[in-house]
């Protein structure tokens, strides 16, 4: 049996990327995925790629009224929620010169605020045995030019989830950081291009990282399927990066 067989799993910004990845392997792993993302046509063209144990709700982290319809639609359909990624978050160069009261804003309404009330608002469809993933970076924890806004709201998500599993205690229920590193996906690209040379940065991470490149979405994807299974059931307010050893050496 795959060891997510019957699973419900609910990923935000799961329509591209790092959280498309995860709704792939989930899904190959048995599990019925609901995507919630801001674009529709982006979730339009992940529906067709995932199939038919995909569902697709479109709204935005920091609206509640849209995180309500999405745990509104989960319950009715399937009733429970087993898995949550807390994926959904942005990032642009802001260096401190820079930095702009709508740069603060928008950085951390959706990565520390979104993320914040994704898990508030799922607690009650999860229970014993559920699997709450945050997407983190390696940069919440190392200095980073040019990106001290971003860095610490990764930072904010990465004390989140240390605070929740004290919250959480006794619940049955897991949360734990899942931290990348340079990955390539189009939203890295375009980061990188808006920056100079996206050929010239990755290059430059490639070199910095002991294994030689960066990331596969998909070897993300592989080490949250471990998060949300049983595999990692002795685990709870943890940092697991897959970074190729970037942040590590």
């Amino acid at each position: 049996m795959s060891r997510l067989e019957g699973k419900t799993a609910v990923i935000t910004g799961g329509a591209s990327g790092i959280g498309l990845a995860m709704a792939k392997r989930f899904i190959a792993d048995g599990a019925i995925v609901y995507i919630f993302g801001r674009r529709q046509e982006a979730l339009d063209a992940a529906l067709a790629e995932l199939g038919p144990q995909a569902r697709a709700v479109r709204g935005d982290t920091t609206k509640a009224e849209d995180l309500d319809t999405l745990y509104e639609t989960v319950k009715a359909e399937r009733g429970r929620i087993d898995v949550l990624v807390a994926n959904a978050g942005v990032g642009e160069f802001g260096p401190l010169g820079g930095i702009s009261a709508e740069h603060y804003d928008w950085t951390f309404d959706i990565n520390v605020k979104g993320t914040i009330f994704t898990v508030q608002k799922a607690l009650p469809l999860m229970g014993e045995g559920g699997s709450v993933i945050l997407t983190g970076s390696t940069v919440g924890s190392m200095g980073t030019q040019a990106m001290s806004v971003y860095s610490a709201s990764k930072a904010a998500v990465r004390n989140l989830a240390r605070s929740w599993a004290l919250d959480l205690k006794g619940t049955g229920i897991r949360v734990n950081v899942l931290s990348p590193g340079a990955t390539e996906t189009v939203k890295v690209k375009e980061l990188f291009e808006s920056a100079g040379s996206a050929d010239d940065i990755v290059a430059g991470f490639a070199a910095q990282t002991p294994l030689g490149r960066i990331a596969d979405p998909a070897e993300t994807a592989a080490v949250a399927a471990f998060l949300a299974s049983g595999d990692s059931s002795f685990m709870t307010g943890s940092e697991v990066f897959v970074d190729g050893g970037y942040a590590q050496v």
